[in-house]
């Protein structure tokens, strides 16, 4: 097949022809043109030679800890809370199992939704340093093992600065874990600028995980779950907010992680005029395409032809991490899937690992 070829960091992606494209996704009807493994010279797929030197890099992987599935229970027992049943069943070592299966060296800890915020300031504060403590304990306990994005009690500015500092200058914590919005409020918010304002200063690492805001967070569409729409819709809503409010103008130095591959963002009208032309163009400086292109996409349900294909018509590869979403699902499932989507060998290692060096810089 006719794929776009990869492009160094900071360049635009090489734009496949109208047929090359169409050539990605083969026949709809035939899942094997879509589904076509990966192979090394060896004749060993990709994910069996990777897997076996430990060689990924998740950037998308959750913890809970005991005290959080508690206060999530408390809140659970009023209003259902997604995956709450993961919570409860979630261990350590269930959690190293998984990460063996499926070749991840190391996996950056995070907090998904709900988050720590339900509305009490001191819970939240609380809530947030005891699962930081708690991921920090993970580290020490098995080294090289997790890394760890640290929990802010946002909405709560003051209590997240403070938080900032201890994470960072206490705890050593490898960049910071945000929910796509707090309480009706998208990370773009002005109310939020003291908080990138520190980030920005520390060079942090922000890995966004998506949401439902308060309007849509469950059974806004009866029998539909917020992750099919929701959380796509609400990423795409933050990433707006903080492109068109000024915020990634005015954070040049933070590094942008986005979970499942962008969410919706790419089905919005934010990039509507762009061309094949202009798509293969260095992107005009603080334009919404530079940060975009500059803003880095994990894997987690996005490890098919259709997912790849887009990000890779508008972003380089170099700005795609690997992202699995454990405990929902397994990394060895979404390297299964990044070996059918088309993706060439280089590609996929540089997905695998080699694009975190720059992440981590």
């Amino acid at each position: 097949m006719d794929h776009p070829s990869p492009s160094p960091a900071g360049s635009p992606p090489r734009v496949p022809s109208r047929r090359g494209f169409l050539g990605m996704f083969g026949s709809l009807g035939t899942l094997g043109a879509i589904g076509a493994t990966t192979f090394v010279p060896e004749g060993r797929p990709l994910a069996q030679t990777l897997a076996a030197k430990g060689s990924r890099i998740d950037f998308h992987h959750h913890f809970f800890s005991p005290a959080w599935v508690r206060l999530v229970e408390r809140q659970h027992l009023q209003q259902p809370v997604l995956g709450f049943d993961q919570f409860k069943t979630w261990t350590v070592e269930k959690d190293l199992e998984a990460m063996d299966r499926g070749g991840v060296e190391k996996a950056f800890l995070s907090v998904t939704q709900p988050g720590v915020w339900f509305g009490n300031v001191a819970e939240t504060r609380a809530a947030a340093r005891e699962l930081n403590e708690f991921a920090a304990r993970m580290k020490a306990d098995h080294p090289g093992r997790y890394g760890h994005f640290a929990v802010l009690p946002l909405p709560d500015v003051e209590g997240s600065l403070r938080e900032i500092a201890h994470a960072f200058d206490v705890l050593k914590a490898d960049g910071v874990g945000l929910l796509s919005s707090y309480d009706d409020k998208w990370l773009g918010d002005p109310s939020f600028a003291p908080v990138w304002a520190e980030l920005n200063r520390r060079k942090a690492v922000v890995y966004v995980h998506a949401t439902a805001p308060n309007c849509c967070a469950w059974n806004f569409q009866p029998g539909i779950l917020p992750t099919f729409v929701e959380l796509g819709s609400d990423l795409a809503r933050a990433m707006v907010s903080l492109i068109h409010g000024g915020t990634a103008k005015a954070t040049p130095d933070v590094h942008y992680i986005w979970s499942h591959g962008g969410g919706s963002i790419w089905a919005q009208r934010f990039l509507v005029g762009e061309t094949a032309e202009s798509l293969a163009r260095v992107a005009p400086p603080d334009s919404r395409l530079h940060h975009l292109r500059r803003f880095y996409y994990d894997t987690a349900a996005a490890a098919d032809a259709v997912h790849m294909g887009i990000l890779k018509m508008i972003v380089p590869t170099s700005q795609i991490v690997f992202g699995s979403d454990f405990p929902w699902v397994e990394p060895a499932r979404i390297v299964e899937g990044l070996e059918k989507s088309g993706l060439s060998a280089s590609e996929l290692q540089a997905i695998y690992r080699d694009n975190a060096k720059a992440v981590l810089r």
